[in-house]
């Protein structure tokens, strides 16, 4: 089902799966939808009238998830036959696949970058894949049961994972360190990130949605509306908005009023970080661009103290400086009453006046550069990270291809040393 929400008043419905669709998504430009089925097939739907669609025969399994690149040009998919997919959507062909999963997969998502896949399933790991080298490059190990689900946030340096122990887990990937830990007593069945990354939803088999703050890193809202599990949620793509579904046959449509801070005060508590956990925590990762949906300010604003000379007496009653308009007036003020302020300071404090080179500085220092400058630091830090990342990658492969080679190496040793003391008994080899 497609729903117009500007009118509320029509829907399309589009029938073409022969069993239960396990996941819809949206491409990112909006012209196509992908679903993902129990009959083994994903189809790519026009949200027209018509209602056409291409049907891609994906696995040889149920399907259970479907996920488009950021870029919309790929595909990937998850399966009950324990292989992820790629696939291009242009031309509807099968791209690469990866096979190391033991068990039913269940989710499978692009990184923002697109250098990398996250996938998780009922072997109770979650595998990152590099999509260069088709290798995997990571496996997460740390649940109880099956991991229900998985995605990358908008930076693209944490990933959140879902159990369906009720643990719901964020992992930094420059370090492999878990970061953030919640537990629900409950299945988490689907989780989705907030585009500021402040926040994340979570669909639990308790009939609830939940709402975590990632920064103060704990639950601020429990959401009853449901009647069943939730078996899915997910964010507009503004922030704005977020639905859920769930097992009653009820999507539900929420209105979201939690990210009213300014990025001002979302920094200073930053700069507070309320969580004991050591470094690195989530609330030191920021994001590498001003989120879009909130206009802020080009230019820094900060409140000129002139400097101290003979003629700027004029004092705040608490003892700090005033602007440059008010002290000129005291200036005024002063040169008006001419009592007593004939010394050689005050002359040349006004013949400074007067030619305009009287220097006023900001008291912290700031040049008017400045914010330029922090954002060359802030995208040579990101160079330098996604350097050391594909510097661990490559450390990574090295270290599986010497295992591989020492491991060949005793086969052969081992094999070897039967056939040397048969040897000596007479026998031939050959």
């Amino acid at each position: 089902m497609i729903w117009n929400l500007a009118s509320k008043a029509r829907s399309f419905c589009f029938i073409g799966h022969q069993d239960a669709i396990t996941g819809v998504q949206f491409s990112p430009s909006g012209n196509l939808v992908a679903t993902s089925s129990k009959d083994r097939t994903v189809r790519l739907w026009k949200p027209s009238i018509k209602g056409e669609s291409k049907v891609i025969k994906a696995h040889t399994a149920a399907v259970r998830s479907v996920a488009f690149s950021y870029e919309g040009h790929k595909l990937v998919t998850a399966s009950d036959d324990k292989s992820v997919k790629v696939w291009s959507v242009s031309r509807r062909c099968f791209l690469y696949s990866f096979n190391q999963h033991t068990n039913w997969v269940r989710c499978a998502r692009f990184s923002p970058d697109e250098r990398l896949i996250a996938s998780c399933g009922d072997d109770r790991t979650i595998r990152l894949w590099d999509t260069s080298s088709k290798h995997c490059i990571n496996c997460l190990t740390d649940y109880g049961g099956s991991a229900t689900s998985v995605n990358f946030d908008f930076s693209g340096t944490c990933i959140a994972s879902s159990g369906s122990d009720g643990s719901l887990k964020i992992w930094d990937l420059r370090t492999n360190r878990l970061i953030q830990h919640y537990q629900d007593k409950a299945e988490v069945n689907s989780f989705s990130y907030h585009l500021s990354n402040n926040f994340m939803i979570t669909g639990s088999s308790d009939s609830t949605v939940k709402i975590l703050d990632l920064l103060e890193g704990r639950l601020i809202y429990t959401l009853h509306g449901h009647k069943g599990p939730v078996f899915t949620v997910a964010f507009s793509r503004d922030g704005d908005l977020f639905a859920s579904g769930g097992a009653d046959g009820q999507m539900l449509m929420w209105r979201t009023n939690f990210d009213t801070k300014p990025d001002l005060s979302v920094l200073q508590q930053h700069s507070r970080r309320s969580s004991p956990d050591p470094a690195p925590h989530v609330a030191d990762i920021h994001s590498r661009e001003t989120h879009f949906y909130h206009p802020k300010p080009t230019e820094i604003q900060t409140n000129f103290t002139p400097t101290h000379t003979a003629t700027d007496t004029c004092h705040r009653p608490n003892g700090h400086q005033v602007g440059s308009a008010r002290v000129e007036g005291c200036m005024e003020r002063q040169c008006a009453s001419g009592a007593g302020a004939a010394g050689s300071g005050s002359q040349t404090g006004a013949a400074e006046e007067q030619s305009g080179h009287v220097q006023r500085e900001d008291p912290l220092g700031y040049p008017p550069c400045l914010d330029s400058t922090l954002q060359h630091i802030v995208r040579q830090l990101d160079i330098l990270t996604q350097t050391v990342s594909v510097l661990e990658e490559r450390l990574t492969l090295t270290e599986d291809k010497l295992k591989e080679c020492l491991q060949h190496q005793s086969q052969i040793i081992q094999e070897m040393g039967p056939r040397r003391r048969t040897g000596t008994e007479g026998h031939v080899f050959g």
